[in-house]
């Protein structure tokens, strides 16, 4: 290839449900343009982007993986991504760092739960979006079926780019074809659709073609193409089956041809200023001459090349010893080194241009969702965050060994670095810590890698359920804190007004002293003392949240007026309201999606209920398989994965993301409150 710009790029992530075939659609691109010299294969443990250990031993994809190949004078960056839930984190990041999604689906199992996911997901961050049917040479499929399905689901605009042929062992494309023999529907209606489709956005080009009645060129189409896509008025149906080879031509040609380039594609959703104050969008361009903007969508604690940030540059040129700063860090980085990566394999480059997505490594300040650039008039750039699933199933773990726990809190916190659904959380109140993830394999693979990788045995134990105390009435109360003890004295009075706020609101301090009687030098002083007071709840002993404090009125004392005095007082106040505004427990709910065989559908269904859940919705997959919807309080689920695995066989899975808070029924906070009242006698 001659030298590389950026019209000629192309960014890709293959996302879509387990078992789909995207690694191995990887491997059949890499191989097809000669990346690599031979096709690797999951069982084998041989594939590009499936390198770890844990990989090759699960047999899918536990990680986001980036690698790349030349094809029609472009190069194509593609990150394959995990297709379980339990590992959504890392294709839910991928998606900041491209311009197209492949949702790509398994034709012996149609549309399944991170298909649905994935194609909301990389709607939302306004991504181009192609479909890819992978499988087609498997037996007994019904093809014309799924196509419908699938427009059923994501709607008419999802049209056919291609057709299998000669039962799915070729394919033909009818963008540019008209003709052609194709195991179902019409080569000539599908293209005569497809053009129909796409010359509706540009109105000249409608024009000329309603009155000739000619088909546009494809270079006349180009640009209305790329402009359906981009407005999600377009997504494309192609065929491919990664074992056979069929239709992995046509999809490199669409990638190379058709896929946008970073011009083309929906600009990233940069926006300039903090967090909860006064933002305004931010326009990036992909102009390689301007200043550095660059984002980190991806990190990996390496044992041998320490931490390495995974990056796409969005405008300007990062070359190699440049200097670059993260975020509103004062202090520039050298970049010593640059690397593209092909699966675990790094290529050192002298620069990277807007499109590309390389990465950096052995820079500590470094994480992930860092924005990199090289001047300070880009310190308060930032993207808009990605939505994350909340990670809800926990477990409590400990060292085995008496000494290691220093050593388990640092790697925690590298995990945690790497996996944005990973959380590291520590309870002073009862002495744990609980690590959270998405399921309880996505914590198991955690536990592995602690095990094989970094040689810590840990114990495990269900952890305390995150339950939360709130208020439902207003209320009033005072303190005065006086000691006198020989010497300086305390002295601080503190009244406060307490009212409940909406769920999920948070808290809120408002300081309405008037006159001077709290001296402002103190009012930090009160504020950490309702936060303390908040700590530890009044009914169970959980964390008070949704509720405004307002301080209004006190009283100082010339020489006795202390900090300690107003944050004694304000904490004793604060917990003294709480008991006068009807305090209720709440409990997290979680939603709920359990895959079971439908012979199973009644045993489950009774079973959630029992468990103070119910249903929302009930799917039928195909193939015996259904899908249940609902809601259940998390503290409900902790021996759910062997109930589950009793009731079906050993077929059923389900997934978990967090609801909402909802008040727990009296009879359960009674026994609750009746607990904490017993530990605080015995203490």
């Amino acid at each position: 290839m001659s030298k590389i710009t950026t019209e000629a790029l192309r960014s890709i992530a293959l996302v879509g449900h387990g078992a789909a075939g995207k690694t191995s659609l990887a491997e059949a691109l890499l191989h097809a343009t000669g990346a690599i010299a031979a096709r690797g294969g999951v069982d084998k443990g041989n594939t590009v982007c499936d390198y770890d250990p844990q990989e090759k031993e699960a047999g899918h994809s536990l990680q986001s993986a980036v690698a790349g190949f030349s094809h029609e004078e472009t190069r194509v960056h593609l990150i394959d991504t995990p297709g379980y839930p339990d590992f959504a984190g890392q294709a839910i990041a991928a998606l900041a760092g491209v311009d197209t999604a492949l949702i790509v689906v398994n034709a012996q199992t149609g549309i399944e739960l991170m298909t649905e996911r994935m194609m909301r997901h990389a709607a939302e961050r306004k991504l181009c979006r192609m479909i890819v049917i992978n499988k087609i040479d498997a037996e007994n499929l019904d093809l014309p079926g799924l196509v419908a399905d699938i427009r059923e689901r994501f709607g008419k605009q999802c049209m056919i780019l291609d057709l299998p042929a000669h039962g799915g062992a070729d394919v033909v494309e009818v963008f540019e074809h008209d003709a052609g023999d194709a195991d179902f529907a019409s080569v000539a209606a599908a293209h005569q659709a497809l053009i129909d489709q796409v010359v509706e956005e540009d109105e000249d080009l409608l024009a000329r073609y309603l009155e000739d009645g000619v088909d546009p060129s494809v270079a006349d189409l180009h640009a209305p193409f790329e402009k359906a896509l981009r407005e999600g008025h377009l997504i494309p149906i192609l065929f491919t089956s990664a074992k056979t080879g069929a239709g992995i031509p046509q999809l490199l040609h669409v990638l190379a041809s058709l896929a946008p380039n970073p011009a083309e594609g929906n600009p990233p959703l940069f926006y300039r200023g903090e967090p909860g104050a006064v933002i305004e969008p931010f326009a990036a361009r992909p102009d390689a001459g301007l200043h550095v903007l660059a984002h980190v969508f991806k990190v990996v604690a390496d044992p041998y090349m320490g931490k390495i940030g995974i990056f796409r540059v969005h405008q300007g040129t990062v070359r190699k010893d440049m200097q670059l700063f993260v975020g509103d860090g004062k202090r520039p980085f050298k970049v010593a080194h640059l690397y593209l990566l092909q699966g675990k394999d790094t290529v050192e480059v002298d620069e990277l241009l807007p499109g590309d997505i390389g990465a950096i490594a052995k820079v500590d300040e470094i994480a992930f969702d860092s924005v990199l650039h090289d001047s300070h008039d880009e310190d308060h750039i930032h993207l808009v965050p990605l939505e994350f699933p909340k990670p809800m199933a926990g477990l409590a773990v400990e060292t085995k060994k008496k000494g290691d726990e220093q050593r388990l809190f640092d790697i925690l916190n590298k995990l945690a670095m790497e996996d944005p659904t990973f959380v590291v959380e520590r309870h002073p109140s009862s002495n744990e810590t609980v690590i959270r993830g998405l399921g309880e394999i996505h914590l198991k693979s955690k536990l592995e890698k602690m095990a094989s990788q970094y040689k810590l045995e840990v114990d495990t134990q269900p952890p305390r359920i995150p339950y939360r105390e709130t208020i439902t009435a207003p209320a009033e109360a005072m303190y005065r804190h006086k000691k006198q003890s020989g010497g300086a004295g305390q002295f601080g009075e503190v009244h406060l007004r307490i009212e409940p706020k909406g769920r999920g609101e948070g808290f809120e301090f408002i300081d309405a002293v008037k006159g001077g009687v709290i001296p402002g030098v103190f009012m930090a002083a009160v504020e950490k003392g309702v936060r303390q007071g908040l700590e530890g709840g009044v009914v169970a002993g959980y964390e008070v949240e949704d509720l405004k404090v307002t301080v209004y009125d006190g009283k100082t004392h010339a020489v006795d007026g202390k900090e300690v005095a107003f944050t004694i007082a304000a904490r004793k106040a604060v917990v003294e309201a709480i008991r006068g505004a009807r305090p209720i427990v709440l409990e997290p709910i979680v939603n709920i999606e359990i895959v079971i065989p439908e012979t199973a559908i009644g045993d489950l269904t009774g079973d959630l209920s029992g468990r103070r859940g119910h249903i929302t919705g009930t799917d039928g997959r195909g193939h015996g398989m259904a899908v249940i919807s609902g809601e259940v309080p998390l503290a409900e689920l902790n021996d759910y994965q062997s109930r589950l695995k009793s009731l079906t066989g050993g077929q059923g899975s389900y997934t978990i993301e967090f609801a909402r808070y909802a008040a727990v029924p009296p009879n359960v906070q009674q026994q609750m409150a009746s607990k904490f009242q017993l530990h605080d006698e015995e203490e």
